[in-house]
């Protein structure tokens, strides 16, 4: 990672603007915490990076308090999600689907088959409602054990790292 731009002394404000801006994977964490804090005022379970069984990983996958499951793809900027066409491939690991901008988006970008999430300053709010594609039970399921495992190992690995890594093995042998 490159450092950012340091003002300089003389007070050049185009080198201010410069180091006042954040870099691509600073704008994606602030989205993605937003997200995750508005998941939790919701009463959402998010859960961060989760791969899928299609091997595509979902920015965050929330667990809603009906078992729905909702993708949110995090998006920091236009070339992010024209470099991206993978997001149609969620949709099938999910009951919603949202995409998750800043308040520096263009907007009209975004298609209008996924809902709208727009964190700023922070915090995060549903611009656009997700249509529902409920999945099938057998899906749901798996995708529910999955996510189960997944944050059981996460909270583990916080508790004893060790102890973690040598049940990451232990399950990967059955």
């Amino acid at each position: 990672m490159h450092p950012r731009r340091q003002p300089e002394a003389r007070g050049d404000r185009e080198s201010a603007r410069l180091s006042d801006t954040p870099s691509f994977p600073e704008r994606s964490l602030a989205i993605r915490r937003a997200a995750a804090r508005l998941c939790g005022r919701l009463g959402w379970a998010p859960l961060h990076e989760v791969t899928l069984p299609n091997f595509r990983r979902a920015d965050i996958l929330a667990l809603r308090g009906d078992g729905g499951l909702v993708c949110i793809e995090v998006k920091s900027g236009a070339r992010d999600f024209l470099a991206d066409g993978k997001w149609p491939e969620y949709r099938a690991f999910c009951d919603a689907l949202y995409f998750a901008v800043d308040a520096d988006f263009p907007l009209d970008l975004l298609p209008g088959e996924a809902g709208l999430i727009v964190a700023a300053a922070g915090a995060a709010d549903i611009l656009r409602e997700a249509p529902v594609h409920p999945i099938a039970p057998a899906r749901r399921r798996a995708l529910l054990h999955r996510f189960a495992t997944l944050a059981a190992l996460r909270l583990a690995a916080l508790e004893d790292p060790a102890g973690a890594a040598d049940l990451r093995t232990a399950l990967r042998a059955e």
